[in-house]
Protein backbone atom coordinates (compact mmCIF):
# COMPACT_ATOMS: atom_id res chain seq x y z
CA UNK A 1 0.00 0.00 0.00
CA UNK A 2 1.09 3.65 -0.70
CA UNK A 3 0.00 7.30 1.43
CA UNK A 4 -0.17 10.13 -0.53
CA UNK A 5 0.07 13.35 1.64
CA UNK A 6 -1.36 16.83 0.13
CA UNK A 7 -1.05 20.22 2.12
CA UNK A 8 -2.57 22.91 0.32
CA UNK A 9 -2.31 26.82 0.61
CA UNK A 10 -4.40 29.30 -1.29
CA UNK A 11 -3.67 32.31 -2.19
CA UNK A 12 -6.72 34.04 -1.44
CA UNK A 13 -9.34 34.02 0.86
CA UNK A 14 -11.76 31.24 -0.06
CA UNK A 15 -15.11 30.46 1.09
CA UNK A 16 -16.76 27.62 3.34
CA UNK A 17 -18.65 26.55 0.12
CA UNK A 18 -15.99 26.48 -1.63
CA UNK A 19 -13.72 24.32 0.14
CA UNK A 20 -16.76 22.09 0.86
CA UNK A 21 -17.12 21.48 -2.70
CA UNK A 22 -13.49 20.82 -2.93
CA UNK A 23 -13.93 17.93 -0.33
CA UNK A 24 -16.83 16.71 -2.61
CA UNK A 25 -14.74 16.37 -5.77
CA UNK A 26 -12.19 15.18 -4.47
CA UNK A 27 -13.82 12.21 -1.99
CA UNK A 28 -15.83 11.34 -5.38
CA UNK A 29 -12.46 10.26 -6.73
CA UNK A 30 -12.17 6.65 -4.70
CA UNK A 31 -15.13 5.69 -7.27
CA UNK A 32 -14.06 7.28 -9.64
CA UNK A 33 -10.25 6.09 -10.17
CA UNK A 34 -8.87 2.85 -10.18
CA UNK A 35 -6.41 1.55 -7.23
CA UNK A 36 -7.55 3.78 -4.51
CA UNK A 37 -8.42 1.97 -1.38
CA UNK A 38 -9.39 5.11 0.48
CA UNK A 39 -9.78 9.20 0.54
CA UNK A 40 -9.64 11.44 3.64
CA UNK A 41 -9.72 15.25 3.22
CA UNK A 42 -10.54 18.32 5.38
CA UNK A 43 -10.14 21.84 6.83
CA UNK A 44 -6.79 22.26 9.47
CA UNK A 45 -7.84 23.68 12.37
CA UNK A 46 -4.54 23.94 14.14
CA UNK A 47 -2.53 27.25 14.72
CA UNK A 48 0.71 25.23 13.55
CA UNK A 49 -0.61 25.02 10.35
CA UNK A 50 1.85 27.31 8.16
CA UNK A 51 -0.96 28.93 6.43
CA UNK A 52 -1.88 25.37 4.56
CA UNK A 53 -5.67 25.36 5.36
CA UNK A 54 -6.31 21.46 3.67
CA UNK A 55 -5.26 18.13 4.22
CA UNK A 56 -5.37 14.98 2.00
CA UNK A 57 -4.67 11.25 2.36
CA UNK A 58 -4.60 8.70 -0.44
CA UNK A 59 -4.37 5.17 0.27
CA UNK A 60 -3.50 3.61 -3.39
CA UNK A 61 -3.02 -0.04 -3.47
CA UNK A 62 0.25 0.08 -4.93
CA UNK A 63 2.87 2.40 -6.68
CA UNK A 64 1.45 1.97 -10.08
CA UNK A 65 -2.35 3.40 -8.53
CA UNK A 66 -0.22 6.28 -7.42
CA UNK A 67 1.33 6.68 -10.66
CA UNK A 68 -1.99 6.44 -13.08
CA UNK A 69 -3.82 8.89 -10.14
CA UNK A 70 -1.64 12.39 -11.47
CA UNK A 71 -2.89 12.50 -15.15
CA UNK A 72 -6.06 10.93 -14.30
CA UNK A 73 -8.69 13.47 -16.19
CA UNK A 74 -10.79 13.12 -13.09
CA UNK A 75 -8.11 14.02 -10.97
CA UNK A 76 -6.99 16.98 -13.06
CA UNK A 77 -10.53 18.05 -13.04
CA UNK A 78 -10.28 18.74 -9.03
CA UNK A 79 -6.88 20.10 -9.70
CA UNK A 80 -8.11 22.75 -12.47
CA UNK A 81 -10.60 23.79 -9.35
CA UNK A 82 -7.73 24.22 -7.01
CA UNK A 83 -5.71 26.51 -9.65
CA UNK A 84 -8.82 28.05 -11.39
CA UNK A 85 -11.07 28.56 -8.50
CA UNK A 86 -9.64 28.60 -5.40
CA UNK A 87 -6.29 30.05 -6.49
CA UNK A 88 -3.89 27.47 -5.46
CA UNK A 89 -0.47 29.84 -4.19
CA UNK A 90 1.39 25.84 -2.54
CA UNK A 91 0.88 22.23 -1.55
CA UNK A 92 3.05 19.84 -0.21
CA UNK A 93 3.36 16.48 -1.26
CA UNK A 94 4.32 13.38 0.51
CA UNK A 95 4.80 10.09 -1.04
CA UNK A 96 5.34 6.59 1.29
Amino acid sequence: MVTHIVLIKFSRKVTDTQVDKLIEKTLKLKDEIPGIIDIQQGRNFSNRNQGYEVGMTVKFENKQALENFGPHPKHQEVVNYLKNELGLADLIVVDF
